[in-house]
C-alpha cells in the first residue's frame, strides 16, 4: 500500500501551487506613508512585487512656477520633514549655481553642520521604524529618545524642529548662537555613548538579527541598473557618497570615510543596509567637530550671508546632494524671472522604492517589512 503511494506523492511534489497577489497599502504600518506594494506570493515566499505611488501627489513641482525664489524655501522643508534641511539646502544651492556667486565660509560650514544634525536625526527616525517593523518597540524608544537631542539642536540653530526655513539663498538666516557650539559639541559626544546601547540591544537580539542576514541580496550590477542610491547602495559595495566624489560648500575640507560593506563580494543583504546607516551617524558626529572648529577659527564677526538679485539669468542649471536617504538632484529652468519656469526634483526614494521588486523576490512575506524598511521611506518626497 505505501508503495502505491510513492508516485502520487511524488506528482503532488511536482504540481505548481497557487500562486495569488496580496495588496498592502496604501494604509499599512509597513508602508511609512501612503503607497501600496503588490506582492506576488507562492506560499510564504515572494515570487514578485509591484509598487505604486501616487497616492500623495500634491503637485509640488507645478506650484513652485508661481512662488518667487526666495517664497519656495519653505515649501523645500515639506518635501521630506525628516529631510528638511537638506532639501532646503539642495534648492539652496542650486539657485546660487544658477547666479553664478559664491557664498561666505562661515555659512558653508555652518550648512554641514545643519545637513549632518539632518543626517542623523533622520537615520534615528528610520531606527525607530525598523524597530516598531520588527516588533522591538525599545529600539523605538531609544532611538527616538536620542532624536529629541537632535532637534533641540534645530530649535537652538533657527527656532524651529523639522521643518527648519534656515538655509537662505546666499548663505543661512542666522548665525550660530552664543552656546550653540558647545552644546551641539556635547550632544555628540553623548550620543556616541548612547548609540552603542541601541546597537547592544540590536546585535544581541537573535530574532532582529535573523531577520536581516542573509535576506534580499543585491548586487552592484542592480544597484545601478535600478538607480538605487544612498546608504542602501553603499550596502551593496558601491562606494559612492557625492558629499567626498562631487563633493559642495566644503566638504571636501572634511576629514571623514565613506562606510562600504562588502566590497569584496559585491553584494548586500538588509543586515549590510542597516549597518551602513549606524556607520554614517558615527562619521557625522566627527563631521559637525571638524565644521564647528572651522566656524570657532573664522569667528563671530565673520558674514554668514551675502544679498543676492532676485531675478535668476534664463538659462538651466543642475544641483546634486547626499541627502540622508540618497541622491537628491534639482534641475532648475529659469526664464529671467523672479520665479522659475520649471523646477524638477529627483528624490532617492522614488528611485529606491521602485526597487523593492528585486528586493521583495524570494523572502519570506513576514521579512518583507524588514527587507524594505533599509530604504528609508518617505512619501512625501516620493510623490511631491
Amino acid at each position: 500500500m505505501a508503495d502505491s503511494l510513492v508516485p502520487v506523492l511524488e506528482a503532488q511534489e511536482r504540481m505548481e501551487t497557487d500562486k495569488m497577489w496580496v495588496i498592502w497599502g496604501p494604509q499599512h504600518p509597513f508602508s511609512h506613508g501612503l503607497w501600496t506594494l503588490k506582492l506576488q506570493i507562492d506560499g510564504e515566499f515572494c515570487i514578485d512585487a509591484d509598487p505604486i505611488v501616487g497616492y500623495l501627489h500634491r503637485g509640488w513641482e507645478k506650484e513652485t512656477e508661481n512662488r518667487d525664489y526666495a517664497r519656495i524655501i519653505p515649501m523645500t522643508d515639506r518635501l521630506c520633514y525628516c529631510a528638511s534641511m537638506t532639501y532646503s539646502h539642495l534648492y539652496c544651492m542650486t539657485v546660487e549655481k544658477a547666479l553664478g556667486i559664491d557664498i561666505p565660509e562661515k555659512a558653508k560650514y555652518i550648512r554641514i553642520v545643519a545637513d549632518e544634525v539632518c543626517r542623523i536625526q533622520s537615520h534615528l527616525m528610520w531606527l525607530a521604524a525598523v524597530g516598531t517593523d520588527m516588533g522591538n518597540l525599545t529600539v523605538f524608544l531609544w532611538a527616538m529618545r536620542e532624536r529629541e537631542y537632535f532637534l533641540d539642536l534645530n530649535v537652538k540653530l533657527c527656532g524651529a524642529r523639522m521643518t527648519t526655513n534656515f538655509p537662505r539663498i546666499g548663505g543661512v538666516r542666522n548665525d550660530t548662537t552664543e552656546l550653540f557650539d558647545r552644546d551641539i559639541l556635547r550632544a555628540v559626544d553623548r550620543f556616541e555613548k548612547a548609540m552603542w546601547d541601541i546597537i547592544y540591544l540590536i546585535d544581541d537580539s537573535s530574532v532582529f538579527v535573523s531577520r536581516m542576514r542573509n535576506i534580499s541580496f543585491l548586487t552592484r550590477e542592480q544597484c545601478a541598473n535600478m538607480g538605487l542610491t544612498g546608504p542602501a547602495m553603499r550596502g551593496c559595495g558601491v562606494d559612492f557618497d557625492i558629499r567626498r566624489d562631487d563633493p559642495y560648500d566644503n566638504y571636501d575640507k572634511m576629514d571623514f570615510e565613506v562606510p562600504v560593506l562588502n566590497k569584496d563580494t559585491k553584494v548586500g543583504d538588509s543586515y549590510d543596509r542597516y549597518m551602513i546607516r549606524i556607520e554614517e551617524m558615527f562619521q557625522s558626529c566627527d563631521i559637525i567637530r571638524q565644521a564647528v572648529q572651522k566656524i570657532r577659527a573664522i569667528g563671530k564677526n565673520a558674514p554668514y550671508r551675502i544679498k543676492t538679485p532676485t531675478k535668476v539669468p534664463a538659462g538651466s542649471t543642475f544641483g546634486r546632494l547626499e541627502d540622508p536617504r540618497g541622491e537628491s538632484i534639482m534641475y532648475l529652468v529659469s526664464d529671467g524671472t523672479d520665479k522659475p519656469y520649471r523646477l524638477k526634483v529627483r528624490s532617492p526614494i522614488f528611485t529606491n522604492v521602485s526597487c523593492s521588486k528585486a528586493m521583495c523576490k524570494g523572502v519570506r512575506i513576514a521579512d518583507v517589512p524588514a527587507v524594505l524598511a533599509q530604504i528609508d521611506m518617505c512619501l512625501g518626497e516620493t510623490d511631491r
